[in-house]
């Protein structure tokens, strides 16, 4: 396992969760799938991922609505959504929203390991950082 990195990977097309399932895998990435937001929430509140992969456009719990769950509930788990929206409104919106990163389909393999590696590396440097913040606080104090 790539530094055993679990990723949920929230897409209502059934070809593109499977592409991504044999592309992740591929790389080493510990793959678990759900078909739409409501589904992805439910699996998030019982199990721990570093990541969720998500699409913007699904039934029942878009892509938008899980960032917004997913960051007051779980705000540790790093965010990428997918979008066939290249448009700048839907970027804008997912970036303020709290999303690490965007991906535009149709993209290609090495694309998307590249926005994994990016976010988790990201997200790996401002976890140490406050980590060491609160050390060195923490250490301040003992004098």
């Amino acid at each position: 396992m790539k530094n055993d990195i679990r990723i949920l990977v929230v897409d209502d097309e059934p070809v593109m969760c499977n592409l991504l399932r044999r592309i992740l895998e591929k790389e080493g990435y510990e793959v678990t799938l759900a078909e739409n937001g409501r589904e992805a929430l439910g699996i998030l509140r019982k199990s721990d991922f570093e990541l969720v992969l998500s699409d913007v456009k699904m039934p029942e719990m878009n892509g938008f609505e899980l960032l917004k769950a997913v960051k007051t509930e779980k705000p540790q788990i790093g965010m990428i959504m997918m979008t066939g929206f290249g448009d700048s409104f839907t970027v804008k919106d997912a970036l303020m929203l709290g999303a690490d990163e965007y991906i535009t389909k149709p993209f290609k393999a090495h694309e998307i390991s590249l926005v994994i590696e990016r976010t988790t590396w990201r997200r790996n440097c401002t976890s140490t950082n406050i980590s060491d913040e609160s050390e060195g606080s923490h250490n301040q104090n003992l004098t």
